[in-house]
């Protein structure tokens, strides 16, 4: 037996009811594959690739998919990363680095309102991937805060607006656009080899084949969409377009289990790790999920106690009260639970709707602790 699970042959001896369930799924029409990744205390458990990413291409534990909304987590930590350098206060105006955003009612926003959606400009017309990054800068600045919102105070899941109001503090920091701010600080210092949030256009014509596929259940049917296309590929999104295997993105969460720090270089510090993960927002109804949700710096808390069954993106019914991390849109997952040093992200390739993706993720969830023997 290998050191790790690297295969199905594997997974059917170390994990039989996860493997399960997604063959299930593939043969439910609900994805065509899927990508794992699995540590536990420092210890690979699983790096698999599992059915197809495209027809003719199998997904691999290689595979480049798009994490959607899993990825904000990366924008967040390296906003942090600016906070302990001195240059961003938590409580800092928006508008102190960006000061055409101090208008229309969001005079009053801060950065931590932008890490907590609490800030009040979700229905921000973006036309993200089809406008320059200046043009998708001024349309935020220039949105109104909702009618009947209290900033810092009603809360509700902020897609990709705020999160590129994040992306424009860091370019503005570092002199950089974003996508080239978050590669040094974060990604190139962290190994992620794989990772990026924009490719130019030149490498994108080498690599468009091998990039992973994305789908949406129509009708009973998976119908390809256009993320493995140029313009979403080339374009940087903040809160919705980074991309690379799933185990670099678990390298990521095995970071931040690690304190800020992996393979001997530092990255964030204990301190920062601790308010990253620690609940800011508590017990708020969040608008736009539907449900009562915990957040931190740009992590969902464990929010299980405000029901199991039906919060949005949770982490299963096994999870410790201090698990964290993040989910991208029917598709996606990472998270860490600080108790057991256990790592988990993954990635379908396939969405069904949010009602039959939160059940297949609390169903995986549930069935690697099974697994792992950690119920």
């Amino acid at each position: 037996m290998t050191s790790f699970v690297s295969s199905e042959n594997d997974m059917e001896q170390r994990l039989p009811q996860t493997l399960t369930l997604i063959r299930e799924g593939i043969d439910r029409q609900l994805h065509w594959g899927c990508q794992l990744y699995i540590s536990l205390r420092g210890s690979v458990i699983a790096d698999v690739g599992i059915g197809h990413s495209a027809a003719d291409q199998p997904m691999t534990a290689d595979t480049v998919n798009p994490w959607l909304s899993s990825g904000k987590p990366l924008t967040a930590a390296a906003i942090l990363q600016q906070w302990e350098k001195g240059r961003l206060r938590l409580d800092d105006r928006v508008s102190l680095f960006i000061p055409e955003f101090g208008c229309a009612g969001k005079e009053a926003v801060t950065i931590r309102h932008l890490l907590t959606h609490t800030g009040g400009f979700r229905n921000a017309e973006t036309g993200w991937p089809d406008v320059p990054w200046e043009e998708t800068i001024h349309r935020i600045c220039q949105a109104t805060v909702e009618p009947d919102w209290i900033v810092g105070r009603t809360a509700g899941y902020h897609t990709s607006s705020s999160w590129f109001i994040l992306g424009e503090i860091l370019s503005r920091l570092t002199g950089l656009s974003f996508d080239k701010a978050i590669h040094r600080e974060l990604l190139e210092p962290l190994g992620l080899r794989a990772t990026f949030a924009a490719i130019h256009p030149v490498e994108y014509a080498v690599q468009a084949a091998e990039l992973g596929r994305i789908y949406a259940r129509e009708q009973g049917e998976l119908k390809l969409l256009d993320w493995h296309e140029l313009p979403r590929c080339t374009q940087s999104s903040p809160g919705s377009n980074l991309r690379g295997p799933i185990r670099e993105l678990g390298h990521f969460y095995e970071m931040l289990l690690n304190e800020g720090e992996l393979g001997g270089v530092r990255l964030l510090s204990p301190q920062a790790i601790a308010a990253m993960t620690a609940c800011h927002r508590v017990g708020q109804f969040d608008l736009t999920l539907a449900h009562v949700v915990d957040f931190g710096l740009g992590v969902i808390v464990d929010s299980t106690r405000y029901g199991a069954e039906t919060v949005p993106y949770g982490y299963g019914q096994f999870c410790s009260p201090r698990t964290f991390g993040h989910g991208g849109a029917q598709s996606s997952q990472g998270w860490c639970d600080p108790d057991r040093g256990l790592v988990v992200t993954y990635f379908f390739n396939g969405r069904p709707g949010e009602g039959q993706h939160h059940r297949r993720a609390r169903k995986l969830n549930d069935s690697i602790h099974r697994d792992l023997g950690l119920i």
